[in-house]
């Protein structure tokens, strides 16, 4: 599987906009199965973060407050990820926050981004539900810390991800992984998924 950027952000609400922003980003690269660079920074974006994120992430206003100002964060994870196909867990909310804090530096997603979650769903239809913790134990992926903090969930997300490709490579056969299949796969109706890998396979 080629290089991919697993991202996660953690934010003040879950509309991007003025008085909602991202407060925590992390990015893990994958490359060939394995994590090959991190990147992880608290922003401030000149928000108070609500009691109630407070207490689901652990990160207070105090902590953003001296944390560095999300432009400059924003513009070296964007030149950290650079080109690097991109997926999230649930990704349709960070790539909401992805485009928007670039779209403040006059900056534009040049990539798509793949999503776990849609993913999951269609690989792991057993799973009791598709949150990544929940996923994370259902399939004895290993534990990366706190939940709801960027560079756990990032960790978590590309456990997942390379255990999804290690499905699509065993158990439906399928020689060569990419995030383009990926992409494609997450927007086939689970009832289908199965004559989708069957086409690919074929192809």
């Amino acid at each position: 599987m080629e290089r991919i950027a697993v991202i996660d952000f953690e934010t003040t609400g879950i509309s991007p906009g003025a008085y909602c922003r991202a407060t925590e980003i992390a990015v893990v690269m994958l490359e060939r199965g394995q994590i090959v660079d991190r990147y992880q920074s608290l922003m401030n974006a000149g928000v108070a973060v609500p009691a109630f994120v407070s207490s689901l992430t652990g990160i207070t206003t105090a902590m953003v407050r001296g944390a560095p100002p999300a432009a400059q964060v924003m513009g070296e994870v964007a030149d950290f990820v650079g080109d690097t196909p991109l997926l999230a867990h649930n990704a349709s909310f960070d790539q909401r926050f992805w485009d928007y804090e670039l779209g403040l530096l006059r900056r534009e997603r040049r990539q798509r981004f793949a999503c776990s979650m849609l993913l999951a769903r269609r690989l792991m239809p057993a799973a009791p539900n598709h949150k990544l913790g929940t996923l994370t134990q259902w399939a004895g992926l290993p534990h990366t810390g706190t939940a709801h903090r960027a560079m756990a969930d990032a960790e978590m997300a590309a456990n997942l991800v390379q255990h999804l490709a290690g499905e699509l490579r065993q158990t439906h056969g399928l020689s060569q992984v990419s995030h383009a299949l990926f992409c494609t796969l997450q927007k086939v109706p689970a009832a289908k998924i199965g004559d989708a890998l069957r086409k690919h396979r074929g192809a």
